[in-house]
C-alpha cells in the first residue's frame, strides 16, 4: 500500500536550507516514506501527537502518519541540535 507525501510549508522551506549533499539523502528517504511509512529505525517522538523522527546522518524528518486517508505529513526537517526546537 503506497502512502502519498506531503510537506508542510516549514518543511519546504526546511528543504530549501539543507546543504546539497544531504538533500539528495534526504529526498530518498522522504520518498522512501511513502512505500514503508515506519522504516527500520523510526522512532516515535514522546509527548508530540503522533510524530515520528527518522534520522539521515546529523538531519532529521519529523513526520506524521495519517492512516485514514494514506498519508505521511512531513512537518519538519532540520539539522538534530535545531529540529527539536
Amino acid at each position: 500500500m503506497t502512502y502519498r507525501i506531503e510537506l508542510t510549508k516549514t518543511a519546504e522551506r526546511d528543504l530549501l536550507a539543507v546543504p546539497k549533499p544531504v538533500l539528495k539523502r534526504l529526498d530518498a528517504c522522504i520518498l522512501g516514506l511513502a512505500d514503508d511509512p515506519l522504516p527500520p529505525g523510526v522512532k516515535k517522538l514522546k509527548n508530540s501527537d503522533g510524530l515520528y523522527r527518522v534520522r539521515v546522518s546529523d538531519y532529521r524528518i519529523i513526520y506524521r502518519i495519517e492512516q485514514e486517508i494514506l498519508t505521511v505529513l512531513v512537518v519538519k526537517i532540520g539539522h538534530r541540535r535545531e529540529v527539536y526546537r
